[in-house]
């Protein structure tokens, strides 16, 4: 019992303490108590942060490209393992499936580049087949305003993910005798899919998909390499705040830091704690 309480006391000093501490410190700079040009407690970098358009903007933009990944990449999994999952349990692709997740985020973006640019593979390819007179006609996939080559490289890091995920609930919740059961009582293949193995699947996943959603809206790398500069998500647009040559913007990184945090925390709460009323819902 003491070493569980020793090892609960240690998670904490390595998790919490340096967020709160972090936490702190922004605040104390946003609010002007500390760094190289405060001058006393202002509101002034709140203000400025909040009534600014490009904040809102580039706080929209993330929690599209996080929507948007979550939603491909679930689907193209969901997709992977009710039509084909017996192929990633056994044989070549069940240990196939893990190489995609080697790759760092930084090498995913290079890879993304090098296909979807204007001198990349798929536009060589096109121009070479008669789809395209020039390079230059193909689609700005890359540093777009849609974030298509941010969305692109975020789901194909996330979907070997979620087949691995999706492919080992599978086999923990026994859902081939789910199946066999429904088919049993008359159930089609289709209704099988959408109200046995899809609900599932998802519901028991549902913690691992909010924190990929968050970790997809945070995201640095992919959106630094692959983003354009008048769309930026919510990472890259602080630190490029808070690495400017204007000093009076490195307090407006700090609020933006605060707020992102806070509405990370907020949403965590919300939406597991709707979660957990209704498993206890469910349970009663």
């Amino acid at each position: 019992m003491k070493f569980k309480n020793i090892s609960f006391i240690f998670f904490i000093l390595l998790t919490a303490v340096p967020m709160i501490v972090g936490i702190g410190y922004a605040l104390l700079y946003s609010f002007g108590f500390i760094g190289i040009l405060n001058t006393g407690f202002t509101l002034e970098n709140w203000k400025q942060v909040l009534t600014a358009g490009e904040f809102w903007r580039s706080l929209g933009f993330s929690f599209y490209v996080a929507a948007m990944t979550i939603l491909l990449s679930v689907s193209i999994a969901l997709l992977v393992v009710v039509r084909f999952g017996q192929w990633f349990r056994r044989g070549t692709l069940s240990f196939m499936i893990y190489m995609p997740l080697v790759f760092p985020a930084t090498v995913m973006a290079f890879y993304t580049f090098q296909l979807l640019a204007k001198s990349g593979i798929l536009s060589r390819i096109s121009f070479q087949i008669g789809l395209l007179s020039d390079l230059n006609n193909f689609p700005d996939w890359i540093n777009d305003s849609w974030g298509i080559g941010i969305i692109f490289a975020h789901t194909c890091m996330a979907t070997p993910f979620f087949v691995i995920l999706f492919n080992n609930l599978y086999q923990s919740e026994r859902l081939q005798s789910y199946t066999d059961l429904a088919k049993t009582m008359g159930a089609t293949h289709t209704q099988i899919t959408w109200k046995v193995m899809i609900p599932v699947l998802l519901n028991k996943s549902f913690a691992t998909l909010v924190l990929y959603f968050i970790f997809v809206m945070s995201a640095y790398e992919v959106p630094l390499l692959l983003g354009s500069q008048s769309r930026q998500m919510i990472s890259v647009f602080t630190i490029q705040k808070l690495q400017r040559f204007n000093l009076q913007d490195i307090p407006q990184a700090y609020v933006v830091s605060v707020i992102y945090t806070g509405l990370v925390i907020v949403f965590l709460i919300i939406l597991l704690n709707n979660k957990f009323k209704a498993a206890r819902l469910v349970a009663s």
